[in-house]
């Protein structure tokens, strides 16, 4: 199934990416500048998005894909990020950058965008996965729906 691929290499995406963050300081000395930068992936999102409806429609009989083939296409991968998406939240702040959290904290009660109460609420592993898996259906929704609609080729 051509979804489930596209969510894995989507998955593959995501660690990479947070894996160039935290190799460009962007989650100890240079934290300041994460929320701006993370959102960066928004790009690399779309297009793997991009791709992946194309390789659906590539398979469809005379290449041919509805707005609906492509818009469930997506949700299909999205579905599949989403589920694996506390496993990545796991590997990201176990393995990969354990001090993320700490250092977020550090950053949010310093610079007074939270206290302390909400720093804890917010950036811890719980909070992470719900977010990562909630996030990966909603954008996966909207991303999906959007570029179902300019890849849709009717006869």
């Amino acid at each position: 199934m051509k979804e489930i691929k596209w969510g894995l290499i989507f998955v593959a995406a995501i660690i990479l990416w947070l894996i160039i963050e935290r190799l460009t300081g962007l989650h100890t000395h240079n934290i300041e500048y994460h929320a701006i930068f993370t959102n960066v992936f928004a790009v690399v999102a779309i297009v793997i998005y991009i791709i992946a409806l194309r390789d659906k429609r590539a398979s469809l009989p005379n290449q041919e894909m509805t707005w609906l083939q492509g818009f469930i296409s997506g949700l299909k991968i999205a579905v599949v990020v989403a589920v694996l998406s506390p496993a990545v939240q796991l590997l990201v702040h176990y393995v990969i950058s354990p001090q993320f959290f700490p250092n977020m904290k550090s950053h949010a009660i310093a610079s007074g965008m939270m206290s302390e109460t909400q720093a804890e609420k917010y950036f811890n592993l719980t909070s992470y996965m719900m977010q990562s898996a909630i996030g990966a259906l909603v954008m996966g929704a909207i991303t999906a729906a959007i570029v179902a609609f300019f890849l849709k080729r009717r006869s």
